[in-house]
């Protein structure tokens, strides 16, 4: 396990994607790039009720993040807690987005984000795995 130093944190901060493992339910993983924010000791993300990795979520929390640059990687493994109020899950959407996106592309994403169930999923930061720094 290793520490989050700042040169870990200033690297999760730059405007990077995450890898998201989850598990299917026959033992195969599934993997996502995820749009994410590191907040104090946790990673946020966000995604849609219904989704495959939402279901995979739903059945075990247990989950893996990797985020890449060549020879550095991140790697954090954990449980996701999952808080899926409505105004919540629409709120952190739009916030982990402006991260990745202009004012102008996250007002027309709100329009199809409005229709679905956003789930806010915050992993606490327990275990890192750190390769190049």
């Amino acid at each position: 396990m290793t520490e989050l130093t700042d040169e870990i944190r200033a690297f999760l901060n730059e405007r990077r994607f995450a890898v998201l493992a989850t598990r299917n339910p026959d033992g195969t993983i599934q993997q996502s790039v995820m749009w994410y924010l590191l907040e104090g000791e946790s990673i946020v993300m966000n995604t849609a009720r219904g989704r495959v990795k939402f279901r995979n979520i739903e059945r075990s929390k247990a989950v893996s993040i990797c985020v890449e640059d060549g020879p550095r990687s991140v790697t954090i493994a954990g449980e996701f807690k999952l808080n899926d109020d409505p105004a919540t899950g629409l709120a952190d959407i739009q916030r982990i987005g402006r991260r990745y996106d202009s004012e102008e592309e996250i007002q027309q994403a709100l329009e199809t984000w409005k229709t679905q169930q956003r789930v806010t999923m915050t992993l606490p930061i327990n275990r890192v795995v750190t390769h190049g720094f």
